[in-house]
């Protein structure tokens, strides 16, 4: 009796540990529904969903598989629940920075994804911010930080659940997920320009602002992208004088030019781009002139033209340009003069082939 009331608390004991160790130290084998992930790059920031991928197997899943509205799941907190949009735990989708679904405003994070499924094939796509909750389980909707409607649509049978990104452009992408026959489409908009603006400014106090490129780099975004045109000029003109990294050339003064012309400073930017014709390698001063012949600036562009014939007086191209900066404004003579110069000094074919049609088209038979 008395070794039996002895050994008693020991078996007790071991039989706790024995049954406790397999539930803290579960083994990590494969899921039947394997995990899988797929991102898309908007500008500079990152949409990138996390989800279970169930296979149909010939099941019925619309309003079978996949009831059609919120469910009671027999289990967790919620008394309804949305579908998680997959299989195991919950779907969840990141974004790197703020960003909009279908108009409505949600911030950098990551996100519970799930879904109702409605019979008319409306579908609410809900962001919940509880990301670690298993499933919908413990699904509240005072969590929910975004709900929109969208609606699916008929698609070709795809077996295996997939989430995908059907459409990206400069500013948005749509992410899908297929499944079954069924396809449901939701766009997210990037405010891109907004994003990649204030990480500029951020990098410019890093290593990257000691750089006179950078510089430039951040004004040419600005005057491309809607940016503060101020901003802008107060980056190139950093670029251009005042710091130890600053110099002024070619590229930085047009830049400069650009800027002024938008803010409706034509005078100002035309002294720029006089001032940025004298540092142009020949390729750049060609296309000044063009870019004057464009904006009818004729005087600037002759008398880039002419500088760059004087500089490379024995290069069939510049007097190819010239010959066509003068048949553009109507001086005939100067024209054929010129066009007839490039064909005397061995052009390329290209260059053959644009003085001889302008020549045609001027009345002379070659």
């Amino acid at each position: 009796m008395k070794l039996k009331n002895i050994l008693t608390p020991f078996l007790f004991f071991g039989l706790i540990s024995f049954f406790s160790n397999p539930i803290n130290a579960q083994l990590d084998l494969p899921q039947g529904s394997q995990r899988a992930t797929v991102s898309q790059t908007v500008g500079i920031s990152e949409i990138s969903i996390n989800y279970s991928r169930p296979s149909v197997k010939g099941r019925e899943i619309w309003g079978k598989l996949v009831p059609y509205g919120m469910n009671s799941l027999g289990f967790g907190t919620a008394k309804e629940s949305p579908w998680r949009a997959g299989a195991n735990e919950s779907t969840t989708i990141t974004f790197t920075d703020e960003m909009s679904i279908e108009g409505a405003q949600i911030e950098a994070g990551t996100y519970a994804l799930f879904m109702v499924i409605h019979e008319n094939d409306n579908v609410d796509i809900i962001l919940s911010k509880n990301s670690t909750a298993w499933g919908s389980y413990f699904y509240n909707p005072e969590d929910d930080a975004l709900k929109v409607t969208v609606k699916a649509n008929k698609t070709a049978h795809t077996e295996l659940l997939t989430f995908d990104f059907i459409a990206v452009d400069k500013t948005s992408a749509t992410a899908a997920l297929k499944w079954g026959e069924k396809e449901i489409p939701f766009k997210i908009e990037v405010p891109v320009s907004e994003i990649v603006l204030n990480d500029i400014r951020h990098q410019l106090e890093g290593s990257a602002g000691f750089s006179n490129t950078s510089w430039v780099q951040a004004a040419n975004y600005a005057l491309n992208n809607d940016g503060d045109l101020n901003e802008a000029l107060v980056w190139v003109d950093g670029s251009l004088s005042g710091n130890f990294y600053s110099q002024k050339n070619y590229n930085n003064t047009m830049t400069k030019s650009r800027i002024l012309q938008k803010m409706g400073k034509k005078e100002e930017a035309l002294k720029m781009v006089d001032e940025a014709a004298s540092m142009a390698n020949k390729n750049q001063l060609n296309a000044l002139g063009y870019q004057m012949l464009n904006e009818e600036e004729n005087d600037l562009a002759i008398k880039f033209f002419k500088l760059n014939v004087k500089n490379n007086p024995t290069d069939a191209n510049v007097y190819d340009s010239l010959g066509e900066g003068y048949k553009t404004i109507g001086d005939k003579k100067n024209a054929i003069k010129n066009l007839k110069k490039s064909l005397t000094l061995n052009p390329l074919p290209a260059v053959k082939a644009n003085s001889e049609k302008l020549l045609k088209e001027l009345g002379v038979v070659i």
